[in-house]
């Protein structure tokens, strides 16, 4: 069994803000697999189906971001997963630019407070999905920038990201993290 966690803050008002992208990909990931209903479970919500032959379960923690380690780390301790095999977290990356994705395994929270959460929870060593929101320029404008929503001329690009991480998800389910990033970067290339 697989853990996808997306990092976000709940509720209506953050639901378009660049800090829920990580909820976001989850969100289009239980629609294009036809995954169950959303549960309240380990202080968030859980969404449970299948990718391919894998069982998978999407967790969204509503812990707000900077608790977000208590969330995914009951999910964790519940299903005896280890987060080195099992985890993967789908969170916003300033440094990254806008609807760009990387993966990696392990690191440092880089001044991400939900990472840092994790980190604190349940140790460095899982799968990190970075997607790109860009960086305001300034380190003054960032609360503001990863606090504001998407703007109407990026949701077209931000669609496209998401639609392609849901349809290229196998890709991390099978473990091949170099296919899913170049086929998630196929997908949103511009067309000319």
């Amino acid at each position: 069994m697989k853990l996808f966690a997306g990092l976000g803050n709940p509720g209506a008002l953050h639901a378009l803000q660049r800090h829920n992208i990580g909820f976001m990909a989850v969100d289009a990931i239980a629609a294009q697999h036809r995954f169950g209903p959303w549960k309240t479970r380990f202080q968030g919500l859980v969404s449970e189906g299948r990718i391919g032959d894998d069982k998978v379960a999407l967790l969204k923690p509503a812990t707000f971001m900077n608790e977000s380690g208590r969330s995914v780390g009951e999910a964790l301790r519940f299903w005896k997963l280890d987060p080195t095999e099992a985890l993967s977290v789908f969170y916003d990356e300033l440094d990254l630019e806008p609807f760009k994705l990387r993966v990696k395994h392990g690191g440092g929270a880089a001044g991400h407070n939900g990472i840092r959460s994790l980190d604190a929870h349940i140790g460095p060593d899982f799968r990190r999905i970075r997607l790109g929101i860009g960086h305001p320029g300034h380190k003054d404008r960032v609360t503001g920038h990863v606090l504001g929503n998407f703007a109407k001329a990026e949701m077209e690009p931000l669609a496209d990201l998401l639609g392609a991480v849901a349809a290229e998800v196998g890709w991390l389910v099978m473990g091949d993290d170099a296919r899913f990033m170049s086929e998630v970067a196929r997908r949103t290339v511009p067309q000319r």
